[in-house]
């Protein structure tokens, strides 16, 4: 009887795209519909197949067993007749949740690998950190309007002070130092010393007392190896501070995300609206003790370029990455990590005629590998989680 319950459920399931109240099955309490019967039942069918049930459990009657008689050999289905069932069967088309992944994905590879050189172009007219204070400010604010609209609480004050530590790290060193660095360093060299922000978080954690594994030190050595083979070329040899610019912003990043993670932040987006928002202040506050301002021309390359960082590089490519984090698994989130240093050297090249030293595609390669090596550990953690 309960093979035959069972079966039951899972051919012929409750019907989820009807809301209700009640606990049945695959469909929750809220009413919205859970992954399906299969999962649901997936432990139940796989004491089933096995042959573990216990047979003093409830559903089963001491008195009400009944051994069920073999199907004759004439009621079997050919393997013929099978094999033209399941010919026939349509493969599954992806679902929905499917495509979005894939196109959250596609975002952050292209876009991401695409800001460096967007931003070389528009700080080769505008000023670097009064560009990076509108880019952000702009940015935050157009999320926070959205998002209260669409019915997320407004930031308390205590949640905008929260947000302060990460936004200036996040924005005001990672982003802003890399802008300054970039108005005499290439696009693709920028995008490498960046790509090392998952070795400074994993220094970071050493530092705090966390043992990195076996291939963690691997991966460090490594990311190390490739910084000094980067630092050996003439575009760095020649811009010695822009290169300590460059080096101090992975690790903005990396301290942001350690400090962020400890601060009563606002729930979801916000948060991220919330440190663009302080971060884009404390640039314009240290953009205007430089001495910055904007030029009386703004060339449309550089407007351009700008409406690119904000739109798809800050909206677009960050709503992406929150949507990752929230629906996979974190190495496949974070992989945009290795994957971007690659594509941001070759855009430099193709599209901003920039240079591909022997010691830039050296230092790719150990760095991407340095940080394949980092993720590794963590991912295997997660699934095991």
């Amino acid at each position: 009887l309960s093979h035959l319950v069972v079966l039951e459920f899972v051919q012929n399931p409750l019907d989820a795209g009807q809301p209700t109240k009640k606990e049945h099955g695959f469909v929750s309490i809220s009413g919205k519909p859970r992954d399906g019967p299969q999962q649901f039942l997936a432990p139940a069918c796989s004491l089933i197949a096995s042959q573990q049930l216990d047979h003093r459990s409830p559903i089963h009657k001491p008195q009400a067993q009944a051994e069920c008689p073999p199907m004759s050999k004439s009621a079997r289905p050919t393997e013929a007749a099978q094999n033209s069932a399941d010919s026939a069967t349509p493969a599954a088309a992806p679902s929905g949740r499917q495509v979005r992944i894939v196109l959250s994905l596609l975002a952050l590879y292209l876009i991401w690998s695409s800001t460096y050189l967007a931003l070389r172009v528009v700080v080769e007219s505008l000023p670097p950190l009064l560009m990076v204070s509108g880019r952000f400010l702009c940015a935050g604010l157009i999320m926070t309007v959205v998002l209260a609209v669409r019915g997320a609480p407004w930031p308390t004050p205590r949640e905008l002070a929260a947000a302060i530590p990460g936004g200036i790290l996040f924005f005001l060193i990672g982003n802003g130092l890399v802008a300054v660095a970039e108005q005499v360093v290439p696009s693709g060299v920028a995008a490498l010393l960046c790509a090392t922000m998952p070795l400074c978080a994993a220094a970071i954690n050493a530092l705090s007392g966390q043992r990195p594994r076996r291939l963690e030190w691997l991966g460090l050595l490594l990311g190390f190896a490739g910084v000094v083979t980067l630092c050996l070329g003439k575009e760095l040899r020649a811009n010695l501070g822009s290169s300590a610019l460059l080096l101090l912003a992975p690790i903005g990043w990396a301290l942001g995300s350690t400090v962020a993670r400890r601060m009563p932040m606002a729930k979801g987006l916000m948060a991220g609206a919330t440190q663009m928002l302080t971060g884009g202040a404390a640039a314009l506050v240290v953009a205007l003790l430089r001495g910055e301002h904007f030029p009386a021309v703004w060339p449309l390359p550089a407007v351009l370029s700008l409406g690119y960082l904000v739109v798809f590089g800050s909206l677009v490519a960050f709503s992406a990455y929150t949507y990752l984090l929230s629906n996979t698994r974190p190495a496949l989130a974070m992989s945009y990590a290795y994957v971007n240093p690659g594509l941001a050297v070759l855009l430099g090249a193709l599209l901003g005629h920039e240079t591909l030293a022997p010691e830039t595609l050296m230092a790719s390669g150990l760095i991407v590998v340095a940080v394949v090596l980092i993720a590794l550990p963590s991912s295997r953690r997660s699934s095991a989680s």
